[in-house]
Formats: structure tokens, sequence, C-alpha cells
């Protein structure tokens, strides 16, 4: 490991200056490293070719940003929570200055994660998500239609709030309160469903990864496409969106044992609802 960068979340004052902290230590163990806001990944742009690993120093919502930010470039993140649970976060700040040679070492593993893309013809423009994409109402409380597609066949039209699709990191997030299942980190499926669904076919789907989703939007109101609940677009009645998975994955390199995800979710729900 030679060269490291350091995303932070800006909005908390601990994780900018226990990213000087991790600066430091890396510094001292001959690592180059470079520092930059999650909330502006076009900075570290710049920075990433020849970055070995980043390090994500905040929750959930900042190793999202970091992850979309590397995406294309192949580059492990190591996750540190100073967030509330932290599901795809690998330490906790009060370790992590012990663990982090070991993973800086090899010693630990990488996992992959699943990324959707979703591509909007209207834009000529395509946005990655590794939680999750929603297609629904903006600022008007009203119900839209969204007409979906598998593969080509109409499968329903939803009257709802909104579609979701999620990944099998999402499904601990947007999708798991809405109702949906959880699903295996490391698994290749997708969940699709509606949310707040209203006298239409209200039960989530779990599709395979080849799996191709057209939706079209019908509205008279304001709708919009939201991508990990961080990128929003604006759409208008009649646009199409494609969903499936991305060729690119997230890769979180982890230290604890391969089975680690079935002992921390209860913990982590626990923690979710106190």
């Amino acid at each position: 490991m030679k060269r490291a960068g350091i995303f932070y979340n800006p909005r908390r004052s601990k994780a900018r200056s226990f990213s000087r902290e991790i600066e430091r230590f890396l510094n001292s163990e001959g690592i180059s490293s470079w520092l930059c806001s999650a909330w502006e990944p076009e900075q570290a742009e710049p920075q990433l070719e020849g970055t070995d690993t980043v390090i994500s120093v905040g929750g959930d919502g900042t190793i999202l940003r970091a992850a979309r930010a590397v995406l294309q470039h192949d580059i492990p993140i190591i996750g540190i929570n100073l967030g509330r649970l932290g599901f795809m976060t690998e330490l906790e700040s009060s370790e992590a200055l012990d663990k982090l040679p070991a993973l800086l070492r090899g010693e630990g593993w990488i996992e992959q994660r699943c990324v959707l893309q979703a591509h909007l013809p209207s834009y000529d423009r395509t946005l990655y998500a590794v939680n999750d994409v929603f297609i629904g109402r903006r600022s008007v409380a009203r119900l839209l239609n969204v007409e979906c597609r598998i593969d080509g066949e109409v499968m329903a039209t939803y009257r709802a709030d909104g579609v979701l699709v999620a990944t099998p990191s999402g499904s601990t997030g947007y999708a798991l309160a809405a109702g949906g299942p959880v699903l295996h980190p490391q698994s290749q499926d997708m969940i699709l469903m509606p949310v707040c669904s209203h006298v239409t076919f209200d039960k989530a789907l779990v599709l395979p990864q080849k799996t191709v989703l057209g939706l079209t939007v019908i509205t008279r109101h304001e709708a919009m496409i939201s991508v990990d609940g961080q990128v929003e677009v604006q759409l208008e009645s009649g646009d199409n969106i494609e969903v499936k998975a991305s060729p690119y994955t997230a890769k979180l390199m982890r230290i604890q044992p391969g089975n680690y995800f079935y002992r921390s979710l209860e913990s982590k729900l626990k923690r979710k609802t106190t």
C-alpha cells in the first residue's frame, strides 16, 4: 500500500479531525495520502489515479458517496463508522487505528457489492446506485403511476408514492423501512417494490441479476429519480428509465470473518430502533 485517499463527512466536526489523525498515521507509515470532503467528490477525481485504497470516515451515507466516486476506478474502500448504524462500514472509530495496519498490509479480504445503473434517455445520462434507485413523487403529496416492465414484459402499473429498486446493500436501508426483505450483501439479486401502493400490487419482488427493468412515469405533478437518497434528477411525465445491474461493483475491505453479516444484523437493527 503506497497511496491512500480519505473521504470524510464535512457535517461532522469529529470526522474532519479524525481524518487528520488518520492522515498523520498514514504518513508515519510511509503511505502518501490525500483528504477530501465526500460531498465534493469532483475535487478528488484528479487524485484517484494511483490510489490503492480509500478510507471513508463517517457513516453509511459517507461510504455511499465514496463508493460512487471511486466506482469506475476499481479502488477498494475501508469504512470507518462515526454514524449510528454502519451497515456498510468495517471499523468503529475507537478501533480504527489499531486495526488499520492489518488492512493496509493486505491481511483482510475484499467484499464485492452489486451496483445498479439507471439510464435516463431524456437526459442521455446514466446514474449509479450502491443502495437504491427511487422513482416517485417530488414535492406534491400526490400519487403517481409508474409502469413497470421486466425484461420487456409489462408486469404492473403501480399507483403509489413511487417505485424502489434496491441492491442487497440497500435492502437494509429504505427498502427495509418500506417493508422489503433483507438480502445477504453478496447476493446478486435486486429488489423491486412499490412504496405506499394504492389499490395495486403491493408486494416486493426479488429479481435475478440479469433482469432489465423499464420504468415509465405517468403523472400530472412533479416527479423525480433519486439515487442512494443523495442524487436527484427531475422527471417529466412519459420519461422512461432503464434500471439494471452495473458492470461495476463496490469493493469494501473487510477484516471481520466472512460470516460477519449474520452476527451483526440483529445488533445493528436493535441499535436502529433505540
